[in-house]
């Protein structure tokens, strides 16, 4: 009888401590039940994490991350060390190729970049420090407590939603980021002139966008047309955008200013 050589599966604690370790990194839900619980445009995603995002996460983050709960107002000033500093948000960033991209061409902007994808996160995080940006700061959690609880009226010179999720379904459609009640909100955070920036592929998204922005009485298109953006050179052609133009999608930028009061 020949002796069983396959490999005795490995224990829960064994699995355990092979993970990277990040204790002082962001936290699982960081608003907790401080917050309504309502329909969110999200999905929180705790997937694999290498080993270099996870020491960029625990290195890192204590310095330029911070976790959205809703409690406290932000000073922008002191989270980027510069009163100054003109700073915009960016909601969604993926793995943060674009964000890193954009903050390098612009050091005399600050980038306040939100999601919950933790290997992005880590990533982000890692390409700041290797190629010196000290303009951009990772925020963990939802954005639209970010906005509400955490953030002064008129505080922010822009606003970018790149390539938001399309929820295509229609009865995910309410599960839509780009809605009157979140353009309402955000009117309130941005400076007058401020630009808000959204970039999507999806195209049945992007007429939604056209209409909802069109609409909101706190926007004005930047088009004399009314009609979609050209690409404007400082958002990098990324990689997701790439595969999608490959696959014959067609990519719409809009970019509305708020208007003054």
């Amino acid at each position: 009888m020949s002796e069983n050589l396959s490999p005795t599966p490995a224990t829960a604690a064994e699995r355990t401590s092979r993970e990277p370790k990040f204790p002082a990194g962001p936290a699982a839900d960081p608003a907790g039940s401080h917050h309504e619980r309502r329909i969110r445009s999200f999905q929180p995603r705790r997937s694999r994490v290498t080993t270099g995002q996870g020491e960029s996460l625990r290195r890192l983050w204590p310095k330029w991350g911070l976790d959205i709960d809703g409690l406290s107002r932000l000073d922008l000033g002191e989270l980027f060390g510069d009163p100054e500093l003109p700073v915009v948000l960016e909601i969604g960033f993926g793995m943060g190729e674009a964000t890193a991209q954009m903050a390098a061409a612009d050091p005399g902007t600050g980038i306040l970049a939100c999601d919950v994808h933790t290997p992005g996160q880590g990533n982000l995080l890692g390409l700041a420090e290797r190629n010196g940006l000290t303009n951009v700061r990772v925020a963990n959690g939802d954005a639209i407590i970010l906005l509400r609880e955490m953030l002064a009226p008129d505080s922010l010179a822009g606003l970018r939603v790149y390539f938001p999720d399309p929820w295509p379904k229609k009865r995910h459609h309410k599960r839509r980021l780009i809605q009157p009640e979140f353009l309402a909100l955000a009117a309130t955070r941005l400076a007058p002139g401020a630009v808000l920036h959204c970039a999507t592929d999806w195209e049945p998204y992007a007429e939604q966008m056209l209409e909802v922005l069109s609409a909101a009485p706190d926007f004005e298109n930047t088009q004399p047309d009314g009609g979609y953006a050209p690409r404007p050179e400082f958002r990098p052609l990324t990689r997701f955008e790439g595969q999608g133009l490959d696959k014959g999608h067609v990519v719409h930028d809009l970019m509305f200013r708020r208007r003054a009061a």
